[in-house]
């Protein structure tokens, strides 16, 4: 299996300096980044890691869901996979305080149990959410009708 790379940049201190990270493997885009705004409610036009993580776990999830929809006898006709990543203080510094992953699902072939396990199980086996293992992940799925 690929690895994906990327690379940030950083001049300056925490509290005034900025970055620009960039997705290298892919080409997809170079985003600015700054502790100010990452810490801020208004982003305003940067990224943050909580950001990106929640972009990562949104496709990770998003891909294993419909793996295992597909596994259980399903098709999935469409997924719409949402995350907030929240970030606060913890002892040292910072820690991710929780991600709440949000699914609304048009399933053809499976019933609505069939997709709330699916969606479930998803959850604790898409990689990104392994790798987030010390961070409290929620679930709200449901399928729409």
């Amino acid at each position: 299996m690929p690895t994906r790379t990327a690379r940030t940049a950083w001049n300056g201190t925490l509290e005034k300096g900025s970055g620009q990270v960039e997705l290298t493997s892919s080409g997809a885009g170079t985003f600015e980044v700054s502790f100010p705004k990452r810490s801020a409610e208004n982003a305003d036009g940067t990224t943050s890691p909580e950001e990106l993580i929640a972009a990562a776990h949104t496709a990770c999830y998003a891909m294993q869901l419909s793996a295992l929809i597909g596994q259980a006898g399903g098709t999935p006709e469409s997924l719409e996979v949402s995350a907030k990543v929240g970030l606060g203080p913890d002892d040292v510094g910072f820690k991710l305080t929780g991600i709440e992953l949000v699914v609304r699902g048009e399933v053809s072939g499976l019933d609505e149990e069939g997709f709330l396990k699916a969606a479930q199980d998803a959850k604790e086996t898409c990689p990104v959410s392994k790798a987030l293992t010390g961070v409290d992940i929620t679930l709200d799925a449901a399928l729409e009708k």
